[in-house]
């Protein structure tokens, strides 16, 4: 049976600031990977259900290019990162060079799927990391996969295991800007759907009542 929880304000809050913590260490990679100033702000962590986790980014049938890893370690669960085809697509040329890539253009290289693996283990690894170091938990992320399809058959995958026992995720919204503007603002989403248990863990070690 599936389980439901709330997160106070301050709790969230608390993950917003892991988030900006991470995006601070994801922003100084990506910065040395595309050679020029990269931001990434966290301005926004929401409690959602699963159904509306899929019409945050448009909704069952539309189309995004998403990170998946699964979380071990201390706590347990997974996480996406995901983004609209073009913005990620955009990535994906400036970090291959190809200027003919395009999500919606399979088949895709094995260059721009490694591109992308990259893309999201800089993304995922440094929330997880932000996590780790702030609570002092072993938080291992797997090796990421990738993968462009609708929203509903893409997060459906990491659902069926954990609707056996949560059906809420973590909405993380992100921003990514560039000093030369060449993204305006790009806006990707991230998902945490930990097992409920993990998030007793993560705030006890933060000395935050859960």
């Amino acid at each position: 049976m599936s389980e439901s929880f709330s997160l106070s304000p301050i709790q969230l809050d608390i993950l917003k600031e892991v988030g900006n913590i991470g995006s601070g260490n994801a922003t100084t990679s990506l910065s040395a990977l595309l050679n020029r100033k990269i931001q990434m702000k966290v301005p926004k962590v929401n409690i959602v259900s699963f159904d509306e986790m899929m019409d945050m980014v448009g909704g069952p049938e539309t189309e995004i290019a998403s990170i998946f890893v699964k979380i071990k370690g201390d706590i347990s669960g997974s996480m996406f990162f995901v983004l609209p085809p073009h913005e990620a697509s955009l990535l994906i040329r400036e970090m291959t060079g190809n200027e003919d890539f395009h999500f919606q253009n399979p088949p895709y290289s094995n260059l721009a799927v490694s591109a992308y693996m990259e893309l999201g283990n800089i993304l995922c690894g440094s929330y997880l990391s932000a996590m780790s170091d702030l609570t002092s938990l072993n938080i291992q992320p797997s090796v990421p996969s990738a993968a462009f399809d609708m929203v509903g058959a893409i997060l459906s995958v990491g659902l069926v295991e954990l609707s056996e026992v949560a059906d809420q995720a973590i909405f993380i919204d992100t921003l990514l800007s560039d000093e030369e503007n060449l993204y305006n603002r790009m806006k990707g989403h991230f998902f945490l759907l930990p097992d409920p248990h993990s998030f007793d863990r993560i705030f006890k070690a933060l000395g935050v009542p859960r």
